[in-house]
């Protein structure tokens, strides 16, 4: 798995863009990065394309708005250098950014540049690429990112109006709803049913924090020695509930099945110490709402594949995987319609 999505590719073609226009423009505005001398593109990621800057001494990233015919609310790369710019003296791990440019004249699309940083990223979401020993303490690191983020004040770090407060379950039932429709390829019978059950069965927002909206191991960047080097893939970062956040990272127990037998197979926490050590973290309680956070969480997936399929229905989806990745839409929708069934 880990080639199909690790390192680089040549720029596809209709993602290429001008090097000399934009090292004219890095030049111009001064922000102390050399002539970039080659252009590389990473190969993972369906979203926000994302690019290698080879420096003479140094490597940094691109990460760009997608062209062609966009959603109206997807592909936020200003959110994206917003976020990671305000949390960069903050004990989450995050790359350091450089500079956001929204004019589209330059490379044809807004992007930004940030920092390279040089780990390595498990595209298997257990990290069968390490032995069990190791698990335990990938996970353990893995579960401090996202308890660091939840923990930050986001009035202090100037962000109060990157989301509204409250109600944040509400207006993500509504967005990914949206996104389901404007992308629909075939009827979900099931999505269409967790669209109608979600809204009836939403607990009260006990907590608001930043949400990074699509945390999971491999929008981590890892050192060799297994600590979190860096968060990534912020797209969908907003001011939200932190249990849905995190409800969203432990699908992993859900859609592989892992239960606690499987999880120390596996060299991993169990679903409950893994949300026991987040809410020791965190200092935050939970009472019987874990599991409607659960099948929100597939039902948002769920959206997200099918706006992947519908990139690909219009011709903007950036990679071959897109495909695969869009299909599995029914198959989230189905697992979670077919737990909400047991508590309806």
């Amino acid at each position: 798995m880990s080639n199909q999505f690790s390192g680089t590719k040549e720029i596809a073609e209709n993602l290429a863009f001008n090097l000399e226009a934009l090292n004219k423009y890095i030049q111009r505005i001064d922000i102390g990065i050399p002539v970039i001398s080659e252009c590389k593109q990473f190969k993972g990621g369906q979203s926000n394309p994302t690019y290698l800057l080879s420096g003479e001494s140094k490597n940094y990233v691109l990460r760009r708005k997608p062209p062609g015919k966009l959603l109206k609310s997807a592909h936020a790369v200003d959110r994206e250098y917003r976020v990671i710019t305000a949390l960069r003296d903050t004990p989450v791990p995050i790359p350091k950014t450089y500079h956001l440019c929204e004019d589209p004249e330059i490379i044809g699309t807004d992007f930004y540049i940030m920092e390279y940083c040089d780990g390595i990223i498990y595209w298997d979401p257990v990290a069968a690429e390490v032995n069990t020993g190791r698990r335990k303490g990938i996970f353990d690191q893995l579960n401090f990112g996202i308890s660091a983020l939840h923990s930050q004040d986001y009035k202090k770090l100037g962000l109060e109006d990157f989301g509204k407060d409250g109600n944040y379950i509400e207006r993500q039932i509504s967005r990914w709803s949206k996104q389901y429709f404007d992308s629909e390829t075939e009827v979900l019978h099931s999505m269409h049913k967790l669209i109608d059950w979600l809204p009836n069965k939403t607990p009260k927002q006990k907590y608001t924090t930043i949400v990074h909206g699509d945390y999971r191991l491999d929008n981590v960047v890892m050192t060799e020695n297994d600590k979190n080097m860096a968060m990534l893939d912020w797209e969908l970062s907003t001011i939200g509930d932190p249990l849905a956040d995190f409800g969203y990272h432990c699908l992993l127990w859900h859609i592989g099945n892992i239960d606690d037998d499987a999880a120390k197979n596996l060299g991993i926490h169990t679903e409950k110490e893994y949300l026991d050590l987040y809410l020791k973290r965190t200092k935050m309680e939970l009472e019987s709402e874990w599991d409607f956070y659960i099948i929100f969480s597939l039902f948002k997936v769920a959206g997200i594949c099918q706006g992947i399929l519908g990139r690909v229905r219009d011709g903007t989806a950036a990679s071959d995987f897109a495909i695969q990745m869009g299909k599995r839409a029914k198959m989230f929708a189905d697992l979670g319609w077919e737990k909400a069934k047991k508590i309806s």
